[in-house]
C-alpha cells in the first residue's frame, strides 16, 4: 500500500515537473530567425546567426527580458530565396514565434514579407535591398544600410575625382537586381553617366567576358561592382588577370574580411562603403559609434577567434532593437512590438544611428557608411 502510495506521488510529481518544465518553456520569448549560413551568401549569414546565438545567451545570462529567457529557433535557407519562404511559414505556424530576424539577403527578404505582413508578425530584416522598406510595409523593419546609400556614397567620391562615365557590373540576385536599379537612378544626380551596363550570376565563376566589354567601352574611368558573396570576389580577381587599369569600386555587400581572403591580392585598391565597424580600431575616440563598435568586436572575437563583419553587426543591431522594443512594449504583444520598433529614435548601433519613424523603417542616413580602401589586405578609412 505504502509503495502504491509513494508510486502515485512520485507519477504526480513527475507530472507537475513536467507541466511546469512546459509552462517555462512556453514563457519564453520565442525570435524566429532565417538566415543563409550556406551557400553562396554563407560569409554574410554566418556571422549574423553567430550573432545572434552569442548575444541570445548573453542576454538570458544577464535574466533574459522581462525576466524571460529569449529562446532563438533558426533555419537556414542555403542562400535559397524560396527555402526563406518555407521557414518563415514554418516559425509562423509551427514554432509560434513571437518575431523573426532575418532574411540575409534581399530575395530570401522579400521572399518572407507576404507572409509576415499577413501573420502581423514584427520582421526585421538583415538585408539591404531598398524594396524590403520602400514602399513602407507595416510590419517590416530593416538595420542594413540601403543599396541605394551605397550608390550615393561611390558617386561622391566619383564626382569629387571628377569621374563621370562609368561601367556597372551587377549580381542576377535580388541584391544586385536593386542595386543595379538604384545605381541607375541616381547616377544622374551626381552627374554620372552609365555608359556599359553588365550582369553575371551568383554562382558564376569567371565574369571576364562581361568585363572585357566594359573595359572597350570608350570614355570609360571606372568600374562599379555591386553584389553579395562570391561573385565580387571573382570579378576582382578576374579585374586583376585582365590588368584593367581603372578604379574599382565594389558595393557595401562585400564589407567582410572574407571578400579580401577571396579576393587575395586582387583587392588591394578596391573602394567601398561600409560601415564603421570594420575599422572600429581607426575611429577617433569621439566618434559616437566607437564604444558600441569596439564592444561587440572585442566580444566576437572573443568568442569565434575570427574577425567580425557588417553583417554580423546587423545581426547585433537587429536583436537590440528587437529587445528594447519588447521592454518598452511591456511583453510580446505583437502590435505593440511593432509600435515600438517603429518609435526607435537614437539607437546607435553598429550600423549607425537609428531613427526609425512611420515613412521610415530604416532610419539610418548616408553618414551611417564610411568610404574605405583597402591596403595590404586591410581596411583602410578613407572618409
Amino acid at each position: 500500500m505504502y509503495q502504491f502510495a509513494l508510486s502515485k506521488m512520485v507519477m504526480a510529481g513527475a507530472v507537475l515537473a513536467g507541466l511546469h518544465g512546459a509552462a517555462a518553456a512556453a514563457d519564453a520569448i520565442r525570435i524566429g530567425s532565417v538566415v543563409s549560413a550556406t551557400g553562396a551568401a554563407a560569409y554574410l549569414g554566418d556571422p549574423e546567426l553567430k550573432t545572434l546565438q552569442l548575444y541570445i545567451e548573453r542576454v538570458n545570462a544577464e535574466g533574459g527580458v522581462l525576466g524571460r529567457k529569449l529562446e532563438l529557433i533558426h533555419y537556414d535557407d542555403g542562400s535559397e530565396a524560396n527555402k526563406a519562404n518555407s521557414f518563415a511559414k514554418r516559425l509562423i505556424e509551427s514554432d509560434k514565434v513571437d518575431l523573426i530576424i532575418g532574411g540575409t539577403t534581399t530575395g530570401s527578404s522579400m521572399a518572407m514579407i507576404p507572409l509576415v505582413e499577413k501573420a502581423g508578425i514584427p520582421f526585421i530584416s538583415m538585408a539591404a535591398g531598398v524594396p524590403i522598406i520602400e514602399p513602407v510595409k507595416k510590419w517590416v523593419f530593416k538595420v542594413a544600410p540601403t543599396d541605394r546609400m551605397a550608390a550615393e556614397k561611390v558617386f561622391t567620391e566619383m564626382k569629387r575625382l571628377g569621374i563621370t562615365k562609368i561601367g556597372l557590373l551587377s549580381e542576377t540576385s535580388g541584391f544586385g537586381q536593386s542595386g543595379s536599379k538604384e545605381t541607375q537612378a541616381v547616377a544622374p544626380k551626381y552627374g554620372i553617366s552609365i555608359v556599359a551596363n553588365e550582369t553575371y550570376g551568383p554562382k558564376d565563376t569567371d565574369v571576364t567576358a562581361q568585363l572585357t566589354k566594359i573595359r572597350s567601352t570608350a570614355g570609360i574611368q571606372a568600374v562599379f561592382v555591386f553584389g553579395a558573396g562570391q561573385g565580387p570576389a571573382v570579378a576582382t580577381k578576374n579585374y586583376k588577370q585582365l590588368a584593367i587599369a581603372l578604379p574599382l569600386y565594389q558595393s557595401h555587400g562585400v564589407a567582410s574580411e572574407e571578400y579580401i581572403k577571396l579576393s587575395g591580392a586582387a583587392s588591394d585598391g578596391v573602394k567601398l562603403p561600409a560601415a564603421a565597424l570594420v575599422i572600429a580600431a581607426q575611429l577617433p575616440a569621439a566618434d559616437p559609434q566607437k564604444a558600441v563598435v569596439s564592444a561587440y568586436e572585442k566580444t566576437y572575437r572573443e568568442r569565434y577567434k575570427a574577425d567580425v563583419s557588417t553583417f554580423g553587426g546587423h545581426g547585433y543591431d537587429a536583436l537590440m532593437i528587437a529587445v528594447a522594443a519588447i521592454k518598452k512594449a511591456g511583453g510580446t504583444d505583437k502590435a505593440k512590438v511593432r509600435d515600438a520598433i517603429e518609435a526607435t529614435r537614437g539607437y546607435i548601433g553598429t550600423a549607425g544611428q537609428f531613427d526609425m519613424s512611420a515613412s521610415d523603417h530604416m532610419g539610418l542616413g548616408l553618414s551611417a557608411f564610411r568610404l574605405l580602401d583597402i591596403k595590404n589586405g586591410a581596411w583602410r578609412l578613407v572618409q
